[in-house]
């Protein structure tokens, strides 16, 4: 098997079916592929999805274990080579991930690869950062941001056009193709926000190249729930918001005694 892709189901029917819709219409030349759906105990019946499709392959959480769970129940059935750990939120170009897959294929001492992602209306997506200090988040949620521009801007690599295949610290996990063997999933005890950062800074840890590869393209309907409201009330009325912090306590402090 070439390639195990998995997509987490959170009440996000419609959008996960769109998501299937484009993968399956994706030109992927003669690759043996399989399509994981985990519904991570939404509520969602995703059954006529199915289609008549052997390359599709359902499973239901007993639970919501969160982004990095819900992929990580996918992996432990994954057959591929490669795994493509991709949100129901987006929309692959029909070579995209014949791209991914085929960079991977030919430079051995890349492990994690991303494709540039564009918004619904066609803009660039801010998709590859740099590793975060300890204070980024708090850059990019205040008007602290607009006093340290030079920052908070670092983070984001506004710095770098996004037209070229480059090394990066970490890509955006709304889509990431990684090597199989080797592999350990996700970070659990990060629920939601930062498995992304955490995932690829251990693949550079151990020397294994992080790229961002925009010759591939996907369009992702990103819609940042945790910053929907404003930063002085977020804490205390939104769900995700505390999940952002809390992951963002979670990672400093697990890498802080890291060498």
């Amino acid at each position: 098997m070439d390639l195990s892709i998995i997509i987490v189901n959170y009440k996000s029917k419609l959008k996960t079916a769109h998501c299937l819709e484009a993968i399956f219409k994706s030109d992927l030349k003669s690759l043996k592929f399989e399509v994981i759906l985990v519904d991570n105990a939404s509520g969602d019946n995703l059954d006529d999805m199915m289609g008549g499709r052997p390359e599709l392959k359902l499973i239901y959480s007993s639970g919501n274990l969160g982004m990095g769970g819900g992929n990580n129940l996918g992996i432990k059935e994954a057959k591929g080579k490669y795994v493509l750990i991709l949100n129901p939120d987006t929309v692959v170009y029909s070579n995209a991930i014949y791209i991914l897959f085929y960079y991977l294929e030919t430079h051995p001492e890349v492990y994690i690869v991303g494709p540039k992602l564009l918004n619904t209306d066609g803009t660039l997506q801010a998709s590859c950062s740099r590793f975060p200090k300890v204070y980024t988040p708090i850059l990019r949620r205040t008007f602290l941001g607009e006093y340290f521009k030079s920052n908070r801007d670092s983070f984001m690599m506004t710095d770098f056009d996004h037209a070229d295949i480059r090394e990066v610290d970490w890509l955006m996990g709304s889509c990431l193709l990684v090597r199989h063997d080797g592999w350990e999933g996700f970070d659990e005890r990060f629920f939601m926000y930062f498995e992304d950062i955490d995932v690829c800074r251990r693949a550079w840890r151990f020397q294994k190249k992080v790229v961002y590869n925009p010759r591939a393209t996907v369009i992702h309907d990103h819609a940042r729930e945790s910053a929907k409201n404003p930063w002085y009330i977020a804490p205390f009325t939104d769900k995700l918001t505390r999940e952002h912090i809390k992951s963002w306590i979670k990672y400093f402090w697990k890498w802080q005694t890291k060498p």
